[in-house]
């Protein structure tokens, strides 16, 4: 199957069975605040930042900032930043990252949920639609997911939906001050051509 660089509509707006991915705006920021504030202390020990730098300011005007940013990246085909809703409610984010043409066509996913929600199957249902619109909408061949090893909760989510494991990079990114190493998985076109249908029979259709 020949794959190349596809028309992205404006805006994206990814659906499951229950979760809603859409672009994040500054009209978002109360319900963000309120979960990241909520949730800070289960989800910074994960999210990558370079020793000895403060961690970053969470106010409205930085995440109208952050939000024309992730507009530009997804503009260029860069990137597309998600917000993943339950029922109209804030309840995490997802990000197609690093997405890179030419010959590599490749990307990858990151992904955090309110801690009161997690453990209810919200994260992979929200991955199987974000590969859904990376594989058979932007056409790319591969999908990559690096994950903390001790991070069970963010493993359960790949080996739920049977994502490859490819072993370990070592001391692959700064998070939270430490190099740490990163369990690393990932997708192609050739295994969405082969297990797509079912993930999304079993995650996006019911």
């Amino acid at each position: 199957m020949t794959r190349s660089r596809a028309a992205v509509a404006d805006p994206v707006v990814l659906h499951g069975q229950r979760v809603v991915l859409r672009t994040l705006t500054e009209n978002d920021f109360d319900g963000w605040s309120e979960v990241r504030t909520r949730c800070r202390d289960w989800l910074v020990p994960w999210e990558p930042r370079i020793a000895g730098t403060a961690l970053p300011h969470e106010d409205r005007r930085t995440f109208a900032a952050r939000c024309s940013l992730r507009e530009r990246e997804r503009q260029l085909g860069t990137g597309f930043g998600f917000g993943v809703f339950l029922a109209g409610r804030f309840a995490g984010e997802l990000t197609l990252s690093s997405v890179q043409r030419g010959p590599f066509q490749s990307a990858s996913v990151g992904y955090w949920i309110d801690e009161a929600l997690a453990g209810h199957g919200y994260v992979p249902e929200a991955v199987v639609a974000c590969l859904r619109f990376a594989f058979e909408e932007l056409l790319l061949h591969r999908i990559e997911v690096s994950i903390i090893p001790r991070n069970a909760a963010s493993r359960r989510v790949v080996e739920k939906l049977g994502i490859r494991f490819e072993g370990v990079a070592e001391r692959l990114l700064s998070i939270d001050g430490v190099w740490e190493d990163h369990a690393r998985y990932a997708m192609t076109a050739e295994e969405w051509d082969a297990h797509g249908k079912e993930l999304a029979e079993a995650w996006l259709e019911g």
